[in-house]
């Protein structure tokens, strides 16, 4: 997909990989800071977003990486899961914070929902911090209802407090 100067490709490397496992521990470091500790920002990077992490995700989980590029420069990505039934799971979707507000999301929003279609699924959902306000609020901008409140023990004293959040292409 292409649009403007924004490019969005599946991950295809490990070197891509790497590259995204890059971006991550910033784009983390900018977006987290005051929901949770840095402590937790820290261990969650390396527990879910890490080179290591990706690449198991990607062997074994079968989960689905895409980069997002601005005039040829990595500046966000996501990953999904097809899973079994009619639900498609969007893992994780960040974008640079210099590249915010530019319409970049709605294009990487539009690639999930392309990807899930493509798999016969017939909704998106996620799971988002229930303190990350904006995250939040866009979510429901775009359409995603709250299905859930989950509280998710990911080890080391740390838990994941999420709101469960779906998308459902058509309404029954």
């Amino acid at each position: 997909m292409k649009f403007m100067n924004i490019e969005i490709s599946k991950a295809e490397s490990l070197r891509e990989l790497s590259e995204i496992a890059q971006l991550a521990e910033k784009i983390w470091h900018e977006c987290f800071v005051g929901i949770i500790s840095v402590g937790q920002i820290d261990y969650m990077v390396e527990k879910f977003q890490s080179f290591e992490a990706m690449k198991d995700q990607t062997e074994n989980q079968n989960y689905i990486y895409f980069r997002v590029l601005d005039k040829g420069e990595l500046c966000g990505y996501f990953a999904v899961k097809p899973e079994q039934g009619t639900r498609f799971f969007l893992s994780k979707l960040y974008l640079r914070q210099d590249r915010r507000g530019l319409g970049i999301a709605s294009l990487m929003m539009k690639k999930v929902f392309e990807t899930a279609k493509k798999f016969n699924k017939k909704s998106v959902y996620l799971t988002v911090n229930k303190h990350n306000d904006h995250a939040v609020e866009v979510y429901k901008k775009i359409g995603f209802e709250t299905v859930d409140s989950v509280v998710t023990d990911i080890g080391n004293g740390y838990v994941m407090d999420d709101f469960v959040m779906e998308y459902f292409f058509e309404k029954s």
